[in-house]
């Protein structure tokens, strides 16, 4: 039997039909949000990664159904210009499939770090990622973007405009 489930993807309220065995993430998919991509589906992997009302959560594990009147946020939903712009510079994505956990990953870590007032070093992106797994890059050029970013953000002062 299908539930409806209304949850708000990106700022965008969206309705999800779901089994009550259905995940977060098929549920998104069946919906046409492919921007959340499936790996593993056993919360290993990283790849399916979202923001659930600002948690950090593996979307194949969530039930669709318990989401009702939830946030999600994707990588387009968090992904930032300077992020963006240092994930091409240093070479950070390759093949693209575990691009958007990565960013959603990273993307939640920068935030944490921000209103912490620090940047992060590489030790503290690398445990951050940990839960993310990509066959391609050797994870150099992704530890380095985001602590490139880190330190952006964390010398802009509040109201400066910068």
């Amino acid at each position: 039997m299908l539930e409806e489930v209304a949850v708000t993807v990106d700022g965008t309220p969206v309705a999800l039909e779901a089994e009550l065995t259905d995940s977060l993430l098929r549920a998104l998919r069946d919906a046409g949000r492919t921007q959340v991509t499936g790996g593993c589906e056993q919360g290993e992997c990283g790849s399916c990664s979202v923001q659930l009302d600002g948690v950090l959560v593996a979307s194949c594990l969530v039930p669709a159904v318990v989401c009702s009147g939830a946030e999600v946020r994707t990588a387009p939903g968090l992904l930032g210009d300077d992020l963006a712009e240092a994930f091409a510079r240093r070479g950070a994505v390759q093949c693209g499939f575990c691009t958007p956990g990565i960013v959603v990953a990273a993307e939640s870590v920068l935030a944490r770090a921000k209103d912490e007032g620090h940047a992060l070093t590489p030790p503290e992106v690398r445990e951050a990622l940990a839960g993310n797994l990509c066959r391609c890059t050797g994870y150099e050029g992704i530890v380095a973007a985001v602590v490139e970013v880190s330190e952006r953000r964390a010398s802009v002062v509040p109201g400066s405009g910068a």
